[in-house]
């Protein structure tokens, strides 16, 4: 699905991330890190928004490293930014629309794809009319993981989707993701580590621009260090 080698990128003269290899198969994986550590100028780069100065990234073997963002998203890959991006003024159910509308093959299968969504999130069919900038937090951060898997995508990326979310909330977000990842890929970037592991295969380590460890969820969960710098354990 996903690849990437030896990328190398930043922002003017600031590298920020340094012989990046990542890659995700049919699985869901998570990227974690503290804040600066580049998470999200990694997924930047995926969706085209950041151009790679070295290295290759590589969706089904097809290059998009430097590709502009609507080409990437037409080709299956889907983004839960951090601030969610949805359009206030508008209601619930038209913001779902158009997670599909501008994606040719998801446009002509919007009825399902809604009522597909309104399964996994009950309280979104129940506020279908409702300004999305009304809502909770929480009920906003569903309809912005809603809207994105309105795309039909074959790569889910989230990027810290429990920022600023209640525990009980953050729960059902993951829950969700659980038991998406039999039928989409999924790429989650997090500092809630300990939720994060319930809900993925694999997961990388990012500290300082660089991938520091990588191990299967069941080997993060035991490796000292995670257990000491993310764990609090």
């Amino acid at each position: 699905m996903l690849k990437i080698h030896g990328l190398e990128c930043g922002y003017g003269r600031m590298k920020v991330l340094e012989a990046i290899d990542f890659e995700v198969g049919a699985e869901s994986v998570g990227l974690f890190g503290p804040n600066g550590a580049g998470k999200t100028t990694l997924i930047s780069a995926i969706m085209g928004m950041v151009k790679p100065w070295k290295g290759d990234i590589e969706l089904d073997g097809q290059k998009i490293g430097g590709a502009e963002t609507y080409s990437i998203a037409r080709m299956g890959v889907a983004l839960v930014p951090q601030e969610r991006e949805l359009f206030p003024g508008m209601s619930v159910e038209d913001n779902l629309m158009l997670g599909a509308a501008y994606i040719p093959h998801a446009k002509d299968d919007i009825p399902a794809q809604i009522e597909k969504i309104y399964a996994m999130f009950p309280i979104l069919k129940e506020r279908r009319a409702q300004l999305a900038g009304t809502m909770s937090g929480g009920q906003q951060r569903m309809l912005a993981i809603g809207r994105a898997i309105m795309s039909k995508p074959r790569l889910l990326i989230l990027d810290e989707p429990s920022l600023g979310l209640q525990p009980s909330i953050v729960a059902e977000v993951f829950d969700v993701l659980k038991g998406l990842k039999s039928s989409v890929s999924i790429l989650v970037t997090e500092q809630n580590v300990r939720e994060s592991l319930r809900a993925i295969d694999r997961g990388y380590v990012l500290e300082n621009g660089r991938i520091v460890l990588a191990d299967s969820a069941e080997g993060l969960k035991t490796n000292p260090y995670v257990v000491k710098s993310y764990l609090g354990i």
